[in-house]
């Protein structure tokens, strides 16, 4: 039994050759049909490395800065929270990792950089403006009414928008999000972010890169240190108020001590203001006193806390391009077309010989 089950895999595998062999013969006999489709393949490679315009990879790379409190400063403001101050200290991590790089991909962050200005063929223009000129969109929008008169001025106020603007610039956003940019925490364990913008046009791909990172760090600074900074700026008032208060009642004492000169020592009553003006210099002295070091140790959280970003690399023309080459055109095209022009070959065949069995 098993030497008949032996014979019939030994006769199915020769099966198996004879029927590869057959395709190969036949695959060989249509050299000529392959070839041609060969060397159209090449051609056409060919002419598509000259015809396809080079993507320039602009690459920046940043580290995420660690908030680490020191035992100094984490006693004074554990020392003015029990005073009932609130002087900031360190925040929530929120910008951080993945979050940071969803901040980067986000909507408003890249229509806000499109909108910051760059200096090109000696003309200023908005990131928005040059990504519409690399792509010819004027050309088409010049029998448009409604595109024709179109512009997007430098740090032009994005509440002053119509829908239209609303439109092309989410049309743009759309075409970055699709692979052009791309911001990645390679190792989890690496606080080091990288991103890349790819674009036809060498200068945009640059000038967006530095404007996305110079943008977010920016909005990081009025967010995140948001509460510190208006801690700070009450504080600043607080002492200014105290410190006038405390000028008024030196005054007042100085006052007081010329109305009783040559008093005579019998009336005490006399001499009532000046000793009230005195315990409010005390008080006063003793309050800005308090609230200077405050002041102090806020001014010392907000530069804490701030930048969140440090540039590492920056794109440094001339960029990485990635561009098809004439050899690997032709090679591909060849590899395509050959493979193509065997494939329709063998469904020929096989549709043939399905429909005389």
């Amino acid at each position: 039994m098993e030497n008949k089950n032996t014979e019939n895999d030994e006769i199915s595998f020769k099966e198996f050759l004879e029927t590869i062999k057959e395709w190969f013969d036949y695959l060989i006999s249509s050299w000529k049909i392959i070839l041609i489709f060969g060397v159209i393949g090449a051609f056409l490679g060919f002419s598509y490395s000259f015809v396809k315009k080079p993507v320039y990879i602009a690459t920046l790379s940043f580290a995420i800065e660690d908030e680490k409190s020191g035992g100094g400063l984490g006693s004074a403001l554990g020392l003015a929270s029990t005073l009932g101050l609130d002087i900031g200290g360190s925040g929530g991590s929120i910008f951080t990792g993945s979050n940071l790089t969803e901040l980067f991909k986000s909507r408003k962050m890249v229509e806000q950089t499109l909108l910051s200005p760059v200096k090109v063929k000696g003309k200023v223009i908005s990131l928005a403006e040059m990504y519409i000129e690399n792509n010819n969109w004027r050309e088409r929008w010049n029998n448009n009414s409604l595109f024709k008169n179109l512009q997007f001025l430098p740090n032009n106020d994005r509440r002053n928008f119509t829908r239209v603007h609303d439109s092309i610039l989410g049309n743009i956003y759309e075409n970055l999000a699709k692979g052009d940019l791309d911001v990645d925490q390679k190792d989890k364990k690496i606080s080091i972010i990288t991103m890349q913008v790819l674009s036809k046009n060498e200068l945009f791909a640059k000038y967006f890169c530095e404007a996305l990172a110079n943008q977010v760090g920016k909005f990081y600074i009025e967010t995140k240190s948001k509460k510190s900074r208006i801690n700070m700026d009450i504080l600043e008032r607080q002492t200014d108020s105290i410190r006038k208060e405390l000028d008024d009642a030196i005054t007042g004492v100085a006052v007081a001590n010329d109305n009783i000169f040559n008093l005579n020592p019998a009336l005490n009553v006399r001499r009532a203001p000046s000793s009230k003006k005195q315990v409010d210099v005390q008080a006063n002295i003793a309050i800005l006193t308090e609230l200077v070091k405050q002041a102090e140790l806020a001014k010392v959280t907000l530069r804490k806390e701030t930048p969140l970003i440090q540039i590492i690399d920056k794109p440094i023309l001339p960029l990485k391009k990635d561009q098809i080459g004439k050899f690997k055109g032709i090679l591909i095209g060849a590899f395509l077309f050959t493979f193509l022009a065997a494939l329709v070959l063998v469904i020929k065949k096989y549709i043939r010989e399905s429909l005389n069995s």
